[in-house]
């Protein structure tokens, strides 16, 4: 089997132009289809794009805002057209810039832009609680880069006062790769993917907005 992690950052170069027409449609029907207000947010890139957020969680109101082959500059760049006044944002984004879509592939880079992302998040949408989930596990080639980028999340969870989502503790397998039932090519998740990662979500989510509900009475 070919090791994506190993061939990726090498056609990262002609992978992004081809992407961007995709990217481009999806963005069309985002500016045509303005987010309600009051709906939980779930934003990020393909791996949030392909979940059934509204058959997950049946009891909230949600929103997908998941493009594929979206970088962390790409999300904040279309911020305008994800959020009008959610109820909560959970943001899962970095791992398309660690493939070399986006400006850079070093950590530091990365987690700077993260930071960032999360300040403006912040500033459009005060009153939601933000939910930061780590970056996914991939293959073990990219375990340790993966390990120590989850590191500054975590740091900029505990900066901004956001919720810290680890889906490295349930995901990952001894290697560091995604563990191969959670997975369809090593990057993207199967079902049981993304019930494990409903799993870790839902408990963070319900506490954020419980604590939310409780700070407004």
């Amino acid at each position: 089997m070919v090791n994506f992690d190993r061939v990726l950052p090498v056609l990262a170069p002609v992978l992004g132009p081809v992407m961007r027409r995709t990217k481009a449609a999806r963005q069309a029907q985002f500016d045509a289809l303005p987010p309600a207000p009051g709906r939980v947010l779930f934003l990020g890139d393909s791996i949030t794009e392909r979940a059934m957020w509204d058959g997950w969680f049946p009891e909230l109101p949600t929103t997908n805002r998941g493009i594929s082959g979206d970088t962390i500059g790409e999300v904040k760049a279309r911020l305008g057209s994800a959020i009008d006044a959610p109820l909560l944002v959970s943001l899962m984004i970095g791992t398309n810039d660690l493939s070399g879509l986006g400006t850079s592939r070093d950590i530091r880079a990365i987690a700077a832009q993260l930071s960032d992302l999360v300040d403006r998040i912040q500033e459009m949408a005060p009153s939601a609680p933000l939910l930061i989930n780590s970056v996914a596990p991939r293959s073990a080639y990219f375990a340790d880069r993966i390990r120590r980028l989850n590191d500054r999340y975590r740091q900029t969870a505990e900066r901004v006062n956001a919720t810290y989502v680890d889906l490295w503790p349930t995901m990952a397998a001894p290697d560091g790769a995604l563990r191969a039932e959670l997975t369809v090519e090593g990057i993207h998740f199967t079902n049981a993917g993304y019930r494990q990662w409903v799993e870790v979500l839902r408990p963070h989510l319900h506490a954020a907005l419980a604590a939310t509900e409780k700070s407004s009475e």
